[in-house]
């Protein structure tokens, strides 16, 4: 598959100057009203200012509803336009986003937004620049974030995102945090085509899943975009260092992990049309090979010696990954 990776410096406008591409921002709200105010005000403080917002709230109770209220008729109800469809019923952050990427119009860049981050005033230009040679196909941009504590004193950068990548190794594990991604307006059409989104895994492991497996662009941004604010009520969070999340990880265990990829799996297959050929091969050489207990282990560990590119990033992330693909 096609990958390409650069860096560009946070606060620093690239080379090619502002491109006036539209781009959907959307936004799913859950009791966000602390940091919301911030948040917003980031958006407002873009460089790329060609963008509207879609949002919809997921139940919340506190007083998020109002500060949107006030942020549409600050910036007009034409770029702050509430999606109606359930809103106010708690339907969970998969189903929330794709029911607003299912209400965006065609031909936009979609930019997904959490509630309580704070964006780099160029986090949208630096986006659509990168994904700019790559309009005519499926393509996603990510990115690195500044970890915060709940003030947004800085705790680190997130870990480093690989070099390269492919639809196998996206089957392992997700590299593309939800709140740094753009998909290019073809990569958003790929995943209206393929709905409804899994409910086992979150929108952005989803997004990455689909337009690797389409045989589209990924494009990586080891500069972060964002401040992303850890504060204890994160829906996922992030950990900064490593023994720490490969702690989270084997707590976690292989069973729970393993259960997802074959959902993973079972999800792909029913969409495998719009995969390329190579990955649908590959995809039901896995399938076919992940029958369950003891029985399924050679099958498995042909897999691995067969599709070298089914693994994680990191060696030792690799290991468990393996013990865990032959044993869960």
């Amino acid at each position: 598959m096609q990958i390409d990776s650069q860096s560009i410096l946070p606060g620093h406008a690239s080379a090619h100057g502002e491109s006036n591409s539209s781009v959907s921002i959307l936004l799913s709200l859950y009791n966000g009203a602390k940091y919301l105010a911030e948040q917003l005000a980031s958006l407002e403080a873009q460089t790329h200012t060609n963008w509207v917002l879609y949002w919809r709230d997921d139940g919340s109770t506190d007083s998020s509803l109002s500060f949107m209220k006030a942020f549409s008729q600050k910036v007009g109800e034409d770029r702050c336009v509430l999606i109606s469809d359930q809103n106010g019923q708690h339907i969970g952050v998969t189903a929330s986003y794709t029911k607003l990427l299912a209400a965006v119009p065609s031909g936009t860049a979609v930019a997904f937004c959490d509630q309580d981050d704070v964006w780099f005033p160029d986090k949208l230009e630096r986006g659509l620049d990168a994904l700019a040679p790559f309009t005519a196909q499926p393509s996603l941009y990510c990115a690195r974030q500044m970890l915060t504590d709940k003030s947004l004193s800085p705790l680190g950068l997130s870990p480093s995102l690989p070099d390269q990548t492919s639809f196998l190794a996206a089957l392992t594990q997700n590299i593309a945090t939800g709140c740094t991604l753009i998909l290019s307006p073809a990569g958003a059409e790929l995943l209206k085509k393929v709905l409804p989104g899994p409910q086992h895994i979150l929108h952005d492991w989803w997004a990455y899943l689909m337009v690797s497996g389409a045989g589209g662009v990924i494009h990586v941004d080891n500069e972060p975009c964002l401040f992303y604010r850890q504060h204890g009520q994160n829906a996922v969070g992030a950990r900064v260092q490593f023994a720490k999340r490969a702690f989270a990880a084997l707590k976690r265990g292989p069973r729970l992990f393993m259960s997802i990829f074959r959902a993973n799996t079972v999800y792909l297959m029913q969409r495998k049309q719009v995969l390329t050929p190579d990955n649908q091969q590959n995809l039901i050489f896995i399938a076919d090979g992940l029958r369950r207990g003891i029985s399924g282990v050679p099958a498995r560990f042909s897999i691995l010696r067969q599709l070298q590119q089914l693994r994680r990033h990191e060696k030792l992330e690799q290991l468990v990954f393996q013990v865990w693909f032959l044993f869960g």
